[in-house]
């Protein structure tokens, strides 16, 4: 007799059995890593000196949550290592007096000096933490996570967060979905630290400082995330051949994996829809001056609806959020998503059954009301303590830090 699986639980246990394959692989990764240093007769570079607050960066995308707060820190006088993985990284030339800067290599190159660092606190945006090739060094006392999304903590793939001391966090529903995985996981608590968005507190005021974009033709923003539920896998380039008969100004911005993930697919679709007076291609590390002079986006399941939502206050269309949740802790969930009560509230969604009448779809959105309430009501739930958030981050990881040096200092 055969046993039935169905595709739900087959699709998690697929993922599992992968994450099982993977963690084997960089394991044996850095046992070579580690037999080399052995065989050269050299040793795992530690950091000689305790780092105050090290702070790593995956990419160079995120100096912008990490700016705000290094600045804050650097008032108080606080030392800070910024580690970075790009070589391009925007905060190596920061002037901050008490922020050291450092390109610590890309892949496992960064991890493996992770691995053995030595500093009081490591604070970072990177998910994965003690999971696949990123270990917790036995130097490191205490680990925070930071989002870099205003939407769901369990959007991350599986067990993103599970081995982090502390998070901080920017709404209940996040504290919410956080517990019932430490809960089904049997995890202890961790730490959770309402701080709110510092990166999305700086870019409204940007946009305060410098007012909305001179007048344009109305201009859709379509900017999908990469991956099989994304807007380029179910649609391809047919939702650009319909954004053009719209007559309006087209900007397309991918997500930054695709060209590394989805690389054949972006090199198609930018040869068979070249830039032209009507359809633009966009790249650009800053995205401000896009989301600023685009009217509406059409995006999924980005993060960056709801950065085009709520800081800009324009409406938005989405594509159908039931994505695939088996790769993600979302899976885990007794309830739905968050982001399928907030999307609604912002915008319309784009489907099979509307899409041909995009244009009328795009008007009625940016021409209906109802949608700045939607905005203001997701705003209340999902971003605390506005224009608070760099000062209360840099307060809590001060306090932590006092707080990680006293014990030590007790327990001597």
């Amino acid at each position: 007799m055969m046993m039935y699986i169905d595709p739900g639980t087959g699709s998690m246990l697929f993922t599992v059995l992968l994450g099982l394959v993977g963690a084997a692989v960089y394991s044996a990764r850095m046992l070579w890593i580690k037999l080399r240093f052995k065989l050269s007769g050299g040793k795992a570079e530690t950091d000689a000196k305790k780092i105050p607050i090290a702070i790593f960066s995956d990419d160079k995308r995120y100096w912008s949550i990490f700016d705000p707060i290094c600045r804050e820190l650097d008032k108080h006088g606080v030392d800070v290592v910024y580690m970075t993985a790009s070589e391009d990284d925007p905060g190596l030339k920061n002037t901050y007096e008490h922020v050291k800067a450092e390109f610590i290599g890309a892949g496992n190159k960064a991890f493996t000096r992770l691995n053995y660092l030595n500093a009081t606190i490591l604070f970072s945006t990177t998910p994965g933490l003690d999971v696949y090739q990123w270990k917790r060094s036995k130097n490191v006392d205490y680990y925070i996570h930071i989002f870099h999304t205003a939407g769901e903590v369990t959007r991350y793939r599986l067990f993103g967060i599970d081995y982090y001391d502390a998070l901080m966090i920017a709404g209940e529903h996040q504290a919410r979905d956080i517990r019932d995985i430490e809960k089904f996981r049997k995890l202890p608590e961790k730490e959770l630290v309402m701080v709110g968005i510092p990166f999305m507190d700086e870019m409204a005021k940007r946009l305060e400082r410098e007012g909305p974009a001179p007048e344009h033709p109305r201009t859709v923003l379509l900017a999908p995330t990469w991956g099989q539920s994304a807007i380029f896998a179910k649609h391809g380039g047919g939702i650009i051949d319909t954004l053009l008969k719209t007559g309006y100004h087209v900007i397309i911005r991918p997500h930054p994996q695709s060209f590394a993930s989805e690389k054949e697919l972006m090199d198609r679709l930018m040869a068979e829809y070249p830039e032209s007076e009507q359809l633009e291609w966009n790249r650009d590390t800053d995205n401000f001056y896009v989301l600023r002079r685009s009217d509406i986006l059409i995006s999924d399941f980005s993060g960056v609806v709801f950065d085009f939502s709520l800081i800009y206050d324009k409406p938005v269309i989405y594509t159908d959020p039931n994505f695939d949740l088996a790769p993600y802790d979302a899976f885990f969930l007794d309830h739905p998503l968050w982001t399928f009560s907030a999307l609604p509230r912002i915008g319309k969604e784009l489907n099979d059954e509307n899409i041909h009448d995009l244009k009328g779809l795009i008007d009625s959105c940016i021409e209906d009301s109802r949608y700045q309430q939607g905005r203001d009501e997701v705003r209340r739930e999902t971003w605390a303590h506005f224009g608070e958030g760099a000062v209360r981050a840099a307060d809590y990881l001060m306090q932590k830090y006092e707080e990680l040096t006293n014990k030590k200092g007790e327990s001597k």
